[in-house]
């Protein structure tokens, strides 16, 4: 799973893993545009269903600047997902520089109606030094 997904956390048995490429075909850097998709694998490790309600991303560029999204669910979707299940999802991500990072967490609804907070792990956003 390591060699598939850089960077994992465990979040009260809730594992989010994360693999992100750079793409240069979707990037345009000489109008300052890099763009990069990651692939986001959440596993559910606990013992009950969990339905994924929100997420909060905190994206940094190489300048420093922050920019926070929050929003409901992921890609349109708020899956729920079983004792041992997973679901898969890709998105994007353009900065103005050629490097930064992103971090931020989930929000999933227990049965119980409770909530439960998962970490999404820290992952850098870094172009090759052959992409500008």
């Amino acid at each position: 799973m390591k060699e598939l997904f850089q960077h994992a956390a465990i979040s009260e048995g809730v594992t989010v893993r994360v693999a992100v490429n750079f793409l240069p075909e979707q990037s345009r850097i000489e109008a300052g545009k890099w763009f990069w998709v990651y692939h986001i694998r959440i596993e559910n490790g606990t013992e009950g269903i969990i339905k994924l309600m929100s997420r909060h991303w905190r994206i940094t560029d190489g300048n420093g600047e922050v920019s926070v999204v929050d929003g409901d669910g992921v890609v349109g979707e708020q899956p729920v997902l079983a004792p041992g299940a997973s679901h898969d999802y890709v998105s994007g991500c353009p900065l103005p520089t050629p490097q930064g990072s992103m971090e931020g967490h989930y929000i999933f609804r227990r049965d119980d109606g409770s909530e439960l907070q998962t970490q999404i792990p820290f992952f850098p956003l870094a172009a090759p030094a052959t992409a500008g």
